[in-house]
């Protein structure tokens, strides 16, 4: 068994079973090996920014792992705006880049360079593999690594001649570590400002906007009259008729702090304090009022779903039906396409158990308010800020759940950055209509520029205007082998909808705005 091999064994072994690659020569013993090592799923990315942003989704909805295989420094400084996103997702996933044999690398070739100084700062757990011997090794504690409570990036360097070299062995994975409840104080002091009869709102962290966190949370909204809010930048909500009522943070500040003003307490649930995105010179950091009392019931490295039930108990919800959303009627509207017709057309098209990505920045701001109380389905959006995420999101998404439609809603400017997703997308048959609002532009800058009081000139529009050419996006997603139409109104729209998520692979509809 070479280092390659021992690898890939461990992996599969950890509960790894999905790598997002892009390989060149360094790693093609670890492309050899996936013949030789059953278990791994091995998929092509034409660009490391889609491995990285796929490895992310799957994480999101499998609630494990995956993996990358990223060629040398230059591979993977073109993941790193995705790894940011998946850093901020809190997700685990396990990067491995190769690098040159370690004979090699003092001749400082054109591809050499400080992999370890690039990989720092996104990575939880780093190590570069010393030899065939230790390989499995490492990659059992890389696995072990990104299993703790905050999840993270690893990332394994794996030198060619680590890889290629026989006196490989499987390295043995550690079980999945148990987290630590909250102190007992901790849940008594949420349940005593519940108790006041004051307005009050919980914040719902990554850990607890699913399954049964996300019902003990709105057990306790129905008992006590608590809000359930999420961060603007959430990793995955499930939400739907018939789910626990949870409202989106504004991205706006303004709109933010007024949101936030009603409540005279707000307790996080893994969650960070709320805060604006960017700082502003006559606005406020942080979106709370100086009157409001913020509460962290528990840390996001330990068990907040089990913070929530605690709190169910105490307060005495634990048996109270979760206060849940109505099934809302959806009707079809026609006619011309605005934005708030077309957030009604999705809302009314959406398949039981459907998976939304959301990149769609401005034109989609009407889109979680319009399906609340649709089919019920999962919610991911950027949690990062890194544009160009959703297409490699819906990917990785639509490998984890394969049973399951994916609907990415992305806008032309962000979808630009990681077109080559479509390409990956048709070539694995993967069930995602993406929707491409084309706006032509960079409209959330114009808003920051109007924001910023700023009396933008020609030259300054003219910079986030991504017309002149008109990107066709119709053509771009058939070179790349996906089905696509441009829809007119919103009677091509609905129909283009209904038929790409029942057909069972890739589409896009082109949305001229």
């Amino acid at each position: 068994m070479n280092g390659a091999e021992s690898l890939i064994q461990t992996l599969v072994n950890g509960g790894v079973d999905a790598c997002f690659m892009n390989p060149g020569t360094s790693e093609i013993h670890f492309v050899a090996a996936l013949d030789s090592t059953p278990g791994m799923r091995g998929v092509p990315c034409l660009f490391e920014g889609v491995a990285s942003g796929a490895a992310d989704g799957y994480a999101r909805m499998r609630g494990k792992p995956a993996s990358t295989l990223l060629h040398l420094g230059p591979g993977l400084s073109n993941a790193l705006a995705n790894l940011h996103n998946a850093c901020r997702a809190q997700v685990p996933l396990i990067n491995i880049v190769g690098d040159h044999a370690s004979f090699h690398r003092h001749f400082e070739t054109p591809l050499a360079s400080d992999i370890e100084s690039l990989a720092r700062p996104y990575s939880a757990w780093l190590r570069r593999a010393g030899s065939a011997a230790t390989v499995g090794r490492d990659c059992a504690e890389a696995i072990a690594a990104v299993r703790q409570p905050r999840g993270g990036v690893a990332t394994l360097i794996l030198p060619a001649d680590a890889a290629w070299s026989e006196g490989g062995h499987v390295g043995p994975v550690p079980a999945v570590p148990v987290l630590p409840m909250p102190g007992r104080k901790k849940i008594q002091d949420a349940a005593a400002l519940l108790k006041l009869g004051q307005k009050a709102a919980i914040v719902l962290g990554p850990q607890t906007t699913t399954e049964e966190a996300l019902i003990a949370a709105g057990r306790i909204a129905a008992k006590t009259g608590a809000r359930l809010l999420a961060p603007f930048a959430f990793t995955r909500l499930q939400r739907g008729a018939g789910r626990p009522m949870v409202e989106r943070i504004a991205y706006v500040t303004d709109q933010a702090i007024q949101q936030l003003s009603a409540y005279a307490a707000v307790i996080l649930a893994g969650a960070p304090p709320p805060v604006s995105f960017f700082g502003h010179p006559d606005r406020p950091s942080v979106l709370t009022s100086e009157s409001t009392e913020v509460f962290a019931l528990a840390e996001r490295e330990q068990d907040c779903a089990g913070a929530l039930m605690a709190l169910a108990e105490l307060v005495g919800a634990a048996q109270t039906p979760p206060q849940v959303q109505a099934r809302e009627g959806c009707s079809n509207p026609t006619g011309d396409i605005t934005a708030g017709a077309l957030a009604a057309a999705v809302a009314a098209s959406l398949p039981d158990n459907t998976i939304v990505v959301d990149e769609s920045i401005t034109s989609g701001r009407g889109m979680m308010a319009a399906t609340a109380g649709a089919a019920p389905h999962d919610w991911l959006v950027n949690t990062g800020g890194s544009i160009g995420i959703g297409m490699p999101l819906s990917v990785g998404a639509a490998v984890a759940c394969p049973d399951r439609p994916v609907l990415c809603l992305e806008a032309d400017g962000s979808g630009m950055y990681t077109l080559q997703a479509l390409w990956t997308a048709a070539r694995e048959n993967l069930n995602i209509t993406v929707v491409v609002f084309a706006n032509r532009a960079y409209a959330i800058l114009k808003g920051e520029l109007a924001n910023a009081g700023l009396n933008a000139g020609p030259k300054a529009l003219d910079m986030l205007d991504i017309g002149r050419p008109d990107i066709d996006w119709v053509m771009l997603a058939q070179a790349m082998g996906v089905p696509a139409t441009r829809a007119a109104n919103l009677e091509s729209f609905a129909a283009a909808l209904r038929s790409g998520l029942t057909s069972g692979g890739p589409n896009l509809i082109e949305l001229p705005l």
